[in-house]
């Protein structure tokens, strides 16, 4: 079995990776949008909108803490969960550079 060999690409590489990892399954998707859409830390009714038992929905949450797009503060007996606005950042920008070097290669493109 190979290895990911992430040691061979940049710092920001193996950064995109991990959120576009972190964005590949449509629970963490339809968490993220859901928390884009609440006006606070949102705690224990993300279970509640989603079709998944509780310890998946805390696996997707821990995903998406460790890729940077959710933070959470602990209340109490449970975690708070809400945007990580830094992370989203970190997307749009990358996705924005591409475009960029899209649009000004694209008279050499086939």
């Amino acid at each position: 079995m190979g290895t990911t060999k992430t040691e061979h690409f940049t710092g920001r590489q193996n950064e995109i990776a991990l959120l576009a990892k972190a964005l590949g399954h449509p629970a963490r998707i339809a968490i993220l949008e859901y928390l884009a859409q609440s006006t606070q830390c949102v705690c224990g009714d993300i279970v509640d909108q989603l079709p998944l038992a509780q310890p998946t929905v805390s696996q997707h949450l821990k995903e998406l803490k460790n890729a940077g797009l959710i933070k959470g503060t602990i209340e109490g007996t449970s975690v708070c969960y809400c945007m990580d606005e830094k992370g989203v950042q970190v997307i749009l920008d990358y996705v924005g550079s591409l475009l960029k070097i899209i649009q000004d290669t694209k008279k050499k493109c086939c």
